[in-house]
């Protein structure tokens, strides 16, 4: 009786084994999707931040079901996006940020898909001048906030303006900033700086010799994909003296 378990045992190892080793014998995806998204009324790349509250992209592969589990993954805070991880096969794509949405278009994926995306920037927000560095140890900048978009859809009021901070780091906005120097604008006062060249001021004192990323952030009272976004004017760094 012994022995029969014993044997009956090694079997089942055996066969765990051997089922381990079939359902691991698939390539791994190794096919890329990357490209930019393109603001329409600039023709620059949308700046945004990292991360899903910038640009996210939603897959649908098609190639084994008509209803498949989205796959996401998130840009670039310059608007581009790169995943070398990807199965081969057929694919609807749908990207979402501060933009007016656009559909789900399908392509397919075979080695390398490269996308050029323009969109609909909900606000467009502009450099005027250069930051001044002040006698306080302030940084003052102007710019200037318009809308990106005609759709009557997407009018809604601005719900506030940042300006973000943050030292020794390249990425910068919502996801990342230095609340003991960045501005924050909301209600009535934010959406009155719409079409207005605006002057902001950092908050407390920088310090002496350090160099610091800044930008203007500003986002409608509309959600995206469950998510306020913001749009943005691309950073800038001032070094205090």
């Amino acid at each position: 009786m012994k022995k029969i378990i014993g044997h009956m045992s090694i079997a089942l190892l055996l066969f765990a084994s051997n089922a381990c080793t079939e359902s691991d014998n698939y390539d791994a995806p190794s096919d890329t999707i990357t490209g930019m998204v393109m603001d329409k009324n600039t023709g620059n790349s949308l700046q945004t931040e990292i991360g899903d509250n910038g640009i996210r992209l939603k897959l649908m592969e098609y190639s084994w079901s008509q209803t498949p589990t989205p796959y996401y993954f998130a840009g670039m805070q310059n608007g581009t996006f790169n995943n070398t991880r990807i199965f081969r096969g057929n694919y609807g794509i749908e990207i979402m940020g501060a933009f007016v949405p656009q559909p789900e278009i399908r392509y397919d994926v075979k080695g390398t898909l490269e996308l050029k995306i323009e969109v609909e920037p909900f606000l467009n927000i502009e450099w005027i001048g250069e930051p001044i560095i002040n006698k306080d140890s302030t940084i003052s900048i102007q710019a200037y906030i318009e809308r990106g978009t005609k759709n009557a859809d997407y009018q809604q009021n601005i719900s506030d303006v940042r300006l973000f901070v943050v030292a020794g780091a390249q990425h910068i906005g919502e996801n990342n900033k230095d609340d003991r120097y960045s501005l924050y604008i909301d209600g009535g006062d934010a959406n009155a700086m719409l079409e207005q060249t605006i002057t902001l001021s950092t908050r407390g004192k920088l310090l002496p010799g350090r160099s610091y990323h800044i930008r203007v952030g500003a986002r409608m009272d509309k959600e995206i994909d469950g998510r306020r976004r913001y749009n943005y004017n691309a950073p800038k760094i001032v070094t205090m003296p």
